[in-house]
């Protein structure tokens, strides 16, 4: 086999289904190993923004890794902001980088580069392929190392080790489980938790956040008389009628501060400890009151969903029944749009088991407020901050999920980052409802500069967080890359787009203008 045909026959046999692709010359073996070894999805994007925000977003929704084929270090740069996002969401994926043939390296080709130094940053683990017959083996290490440590794995592959011959597929290791948390660790907690001492509070990140994890949280909570929070910006969270509505901790440090006062432990399972997302002036980094005492359940890269559960049998949690909670009132939105009414008409007409992407931004938080009113579904974030992740991510969970609506609740500055998704999703005839949040200007920036002190916007300011000169017309946009697009002013002109949209099949965009 060359080396390509025995890579990717390797992938297939570690159980990889799909690979988001934006290739070039030095990956052509490669794009003509797909049709020599099939069982590996390929998937163009237009961009490689896209590529890797779809390959994040496909691992979350299933847990398998996803591949990514990326053109040396210049088309890997064009993903990063991405992989910034999918290694803040602990998300397993391999990236597949072409790299110039290992004679041509030292003459220093135009698109040569360091791909190992941009790679680093946003990869737990970065290797070479060595030669054709070795490529095989180098790719299990990627998939061994994606899986231990939950991050991206880099691969750079060189071209005569795609196209050379003697290569073979490599037997494929068992999947490697999660650590688990320490006995001594769990009966510690139970200790702390069963004292009586003023209320404690469970903050829940990563795998925490399915409904199995939620479900016992809450049990354990209503047992001790403490409260289950989420952090801020979670990889993933299942919202449904059997699962207790979770409040996510706010944005802001100073609300941040607020939200835990009163609380005298802090419990992280599979969360960090809370952040400010910036440095503000006063405010320190990891914004708690003076009082709050921070332990650990279960760490990031530990099995927390397990740690869960000894902490339920520990705390005789495990058959309390799980607390009642009131669902929000969602009322039908009328007149003009705001973010409120957005959210309200996405929850009133979402489909059952819907998968949501939330990347409104500054519109972002509407949604989480209400979103245990709605049918049982998934929410997704941008774990990163790195924006441009909500069209892409959208793409990766409808290919991941073919039987579930994906919605994405989405920002127009962010969106304008990679909107080119929306030809993969109309190539590949996607599910997804993209609903853009349309008030023609960065307003997140705007916030922060009135939190800089700035009352009154100056001409340059101004024109720095405006998106109105021109504004973008997002209907002629999608209908460009082939997406059915309409627009929307009122909550009654939103919900009827959004009920034609889950109607028909394939993907749709709606302008909600602001």
């Amino acid at each position: 086999m060359k080396g390509s045909e025995s890579l990717l026959a390797t992938a297939t046999a570690a159980g990889v289904q799909a690979c988001f692709a934006n290739p070039g010359t030095t990956e052509i073996p490669l794009v003509e190993a797909f049709d020599q070894v099939p069982g590996v999805r390929a998937v163009l994007a237009l961009s490689e923004g896209v590529v890797t925000g779809a390959a994040d977003a496909y691992a979350r929704m299933t847990g398998i890794p996803a591949m990514t084929l990326l053109h040396l270090g210049p088309g890997f740069a064009n993903g990063i902001a991405n992989l910034h996002n999918a290694r803040r969401a602990r998300t397993p994926m391999i990236n597949i980088v072409g790299e110039h043939a290992t004679w041509h390296q030292p003459a220093d080709a135009p698109l040569n580069s360091d791909i190992e130094s941009l790679a680093r940053p946003v990869s737990g683990w970065v290797g070479r392929t060595t030669s054709a017959a070795s490529t095989a083996v180098e790719f299990v290490e990627a998939y061994q190392a994606t899986l231990q440590q939950r991050l991206p794995a880099t691969l750079i592959a060189a071209a005569d080790h795609m196209w050379g011959q003697g290569g073979m597929p490599a037997e494929v290791p068992a999947p490697p489980g999660r650590p688990v948390v320490d006995d001594q660790q769990v009966a510690a907690i139970a200790k702390l938790l069963s004292s009586g001492r003023r209320r404690p509070a469970l903050l829940l990140g990563g795998h925490a956040l399915s409904a199995e994890g939620i479900r016992t949280a809450a049990r354990i909570a209503s047992t001790v008389g403490a409260e289950v929070l989420a952090e801020r910006s979670f990889a993933r969270i299942e919202r449904g009628p059997q699962i207790p509505p979770v409040r996510s901790l706010p944005h802001l440090p100073a609300d941040v501060i607020k939200a835990l006062d009163g609380f005298s432990h802090l419990v992280l399972v599979g969360a960090r400890t809370p952040v400010a997302y910036f440095g503000y002036r006063g405010m320190p980094s990891f914004p708690l009151p003076n009082d709050l005492k921070v332990h650990t359940l279960a760490d990031t890269d530990q099995d927390a969903v397990e740690a869960l559960r000894a902490l339920a049998d520990a705390t005789g949690s495990t058959a309390a029944d799980l607390p009642s909670a009131e669902r929000p009132q969602v009322q039908s939105p009328e007149g003009p749009l705001t973010a409120a009414s957005i959210a309200s008409a996405i929850v009133l007409t979402q489909p059952e088991h819907a998968i949501v992407v939330n990347e409104g931004v500054s519109s972002g938080a509407a949604y989480p407020a209400i979103a245990a009113a709605a049918p049982p579904h998934t929410e997704l974030t941008n774990t990163g901050g790195a924006i441009g992740m909500g069209i892409p991510a959208a793409t990766g969970a409808a290919i991941a999920c073919p039987d579930r609506a994906v919605i994405n609740f989405q920002a127009d500055g962010s969106a304008a980052y990679t909107v080119q998704a929306l030809w993969t999703q109309a190539r590949e005839s996607l599910d997804v409802a993209t609903v853009i949040c349309a008030n023609s200007r960065y307003r997140i920036l705007e916030a922060e500069l009135q939190r800089a002190g700035a009352d009154e916007l100056g001409t340059v300011a101004a024109s720095l967080t405006s998106l109105a000169d021109p504004a973008v017309d997002w209907t002629a946009v999608a209908r460009g890359f082939g997406v059915p697009g309409s627009r929307a002013t009122t909550g009654e002109e939103l919900l009827d787009a959004l009920r034609r949209a889950h109607a028909e099949p394939g993907p749709h965009l709606i302008q909600a203008v602001l």
